[in-house]
């Protein structure tokens, strides 16, 4: 079925799902506030009851699940299309209005550069403006690739159609091997885009802390970009922290330096948990985890800064607990999608 009428309890929001929408993408399209984060089966925030009506289920195990869910037939929104029209449950959340209205659009592949050994820019252009903000990922559906991969942008919204995204090879991953090793300039891709919460406020008048690991750099780099080209650095200072497992692994001050203020409103903190590696590199900087070192930096200073972070989900989540649980940073300053 090619569309489908959806209706959510309640607060009787309908929207309509069209061609290969999930029950989520065709929500957000349609402005409805669905909670959401990671939009690919791993956070579990998109969960729905069905009332009445049938859906596929693209991926039964999704880890966004737990066994007591599955028990109460919930399902994921994010890994749902609709069979017929449906009654669904679900709590909306203002909170997921869009900003910018995500769609799709067709891009060709014009670029990639080298940031790390397993790291890679590849550059995209779109007809007409590539719309989003600061911080915010695309849904990419790669030539090959059975299902869309969340990549988070690394430049910021521009005129030209231009599409940044800074990705990291994972290890018999079959969308990083396409990317990687069969991409030719001029082929094409589809994005689908803008999504994601944890972009820049540039209302907030506090200073700014961006913390990334792995290829959480690139909504970090986006954030920083933004906030000089903006203007908000005039007046606030930028701390960047990326935590890496070896020498290696360290990246993202070269970005910084092209920004105006480096050095003195914008401030690098690179750390590792491994000082050494195979290349031979010696490390003479800091030592531990990315969280150990914001913790060190600032102390019970912390409630006073306005946090942005993303990378592997044991760095989001012991971060947020040590700002949330150990130094009571309210959670309207904490910033991060739950997608890496």
């Amino acid at each position: 079925m090619t569309q489908a009428r959806i209706t959510t309890e309640g607060e009787e929001s309908t929207f309509d799902q069209v061609g290969g929408d999930t029950v989520l993408r065709a929500a957000l399209r349609a402005g409805v506030g669905f909670p959401y984060e990671c939009n690919s089966g791993g956070c579990g925030s998109c969960k729905f009851e069905v009332l009445e009506g049938d859906v596929e289920n693209l991926w039964p195990e999704a880890p966004g699940l737990t066994e007591r869910d599955r028990r109460k037939g919930r399902l994921l929104a994010c890994q749902c299309r609709a069979r017929t029209d449906l009654r669904i449950k679900v709590r909306i959340a203002p909170e997921c209005l869009h900003v910018i209205t995500p769609k799709r659009l067709r891009a060709r592949f014009v670029a990639m550069r080298e940031i790390t050994h397993d790291i890679r820019e590849f550059r995209f252009v779109s007809e007409g403006s590539a719309d989003f903000l600061p911080g915010q990922y695309a849904m990419l559906a790669i030539p090959g690739v059975s299902t869309p991969r969340a990549y988070s942008m690394s430049n910021v919204g521009n005129n030209e159609g231009e599409w940044h995204f800074q990705i990291r090879r994972v290890a018999n991953g079959v969308a990083t091997d396409k990317l990687f090793h069969h991409l030719h300039a001029g082929d094409e891709i589809e994005i689908d885009g803008p999504y994601g919460l944890a972009y820049l406020r540039t209302e907030v008048a506090r200073d700014i802390v961006c913390v990334a690991g792995g290829s959480g750099l690139a909504p970090m780099v986006s954030i920083a970009r933004k906030a000089a080209q903006s203007g908000m650095l005039k007046t606030r200072q930028l701390h960047f922290f990326y935590g890496g497992r070896t020498p290696s692994d360290i990246c993202g001050e070269t970005f910084l330096r092209e920004l105006p203020g480096y050095g003195d409103r914008i401030h690098f903190h690179p750390v590792v948990s491994l000082p050494h590696d195979d290349s031979g590199a010696h490390w003479s900087g800091e030592t531990g985890f990315v969280h150990e070192l914001v913790r060190r930096v600032f102390g019970d200073a912390l409630p006073n800064f306005e946090f942005y972070f993303a990378g592997p989900p044991p760095m989001t989540q012991t971060l947020q607990e040590m700002l949330m649980v150990g130094y009571q940073v309210p959670f309207e300053q904490i910033h991060f999608d739950r997608f890496y």
